[in-house]
């Protein structure tokens, strides 16, 4: 581990970066000394902090060399957080209403790098006391969004998937990569997927797609409960109540 020295480097260039951010954001434009001046550094810590927020996009030069505004870099994390949060509130009362008539914890999820993150959650009055999944990252191979995720993404991101070991949480995760292919297949065909006590013991999911006007897949809803509630035999009638609810979600993103 680093010490509180040798990391306090790294944490303060953060910080200033974050403050050209504020300071361009309020002035509109404006040049290396003048940011410099407002961070209090010295020029050439100023213009490296400006070249490395350049090279990624997060600020850019007019056409005036050394003078520098926000850039499109910004607008795409922005565009891309308005859409997260959008759907969260379309999808809202769907997820209220699909929770009721199952009694069990409904999610909704988005895909981020080769992790599910879940970005909505209601629990159904049978599930008080279970874990809040909003905000947490899951394995993409053992989860039934995941599995959504991955059959109905990118193709490159299966292989991705595929051509890595993957990590196994209980006796039931799929962690062979000719099984796991299969699986994804069967989702793609079927239109939703399945897990049985494959993150965690005694707890089952079942997902579907959630599309854009485009047809691009956009998220996964999901049900969970408890293997003795949720039990597989009842995987094909939640599903076609969870498809139901995505398709009442996607009528509202279009």
């Amino acid at each position: 581990m680093r010490n509180e020295s040798t990391a306090a480097g790294p944490v303060q260039s953060v910080d200033r970066a974050l403050e050209i951010l504020d300071v361009l954001a309020r002035r509109g434009a404006a040049g290396v000394t003048e940011v410099a001046g407002e961070l209090g550094v010295h020029k050439s810590t100023a213009s490296r902090l400006l070249g490395t927020l350049e090279a990624r996009g997060f600020v850019e030069q007019q056409g005036d060399r050394g003078v520098y505004r926000l850039g499109f870099a910004l607008v795409r994390l922005a565009g891309a957080s308005a859409a997260q949060l959008e759907l969260t509130q379309l999808g809202r009362d769907v997820c209220e209403r699909l929770s009721a008539e199952l009694d069990e914890a409904v999610n909704l999820a988005v895909r981020d790098g080769e992790s599910v993150v879940n970005v909505s959650q209601v629990r159904g009055s049978a599930s008080i006391g279970m874990l809040n999944w909003v905000g947490r990252r899951t394995p993409l191979h053992a989860t039934s969004s995941g599995k959504v995720l991955l059959a109905f993404g990118p193709p490159a991101l299966s292989h991705a998937v595929l051509a890595r070991p993957m990590a196994r949480f209980t006796e039931a995760t799929i962690t062979d990569a000719e099984a796991l292919a299969a699986a994804l297949a069967e989702v793609h065909e079927r239109g939703w997927a399945a897990t049985e006590g494959e993150l965690e013991a005694g707890l089952n999911a079942v997902a579907a797609p959630v599309c854009g006007a485009d047809g691009r897949l956009v998220a996964a809803l999901s049900v969970s409960g408890p293997a003795y509630r949720l039990p597989p035999e009842r995987f094909a009638a939640v599903a076609e109540r969870v498809r139901g609810a995505a398709a009442q979600i996607e009528s509202r993103l279009g």
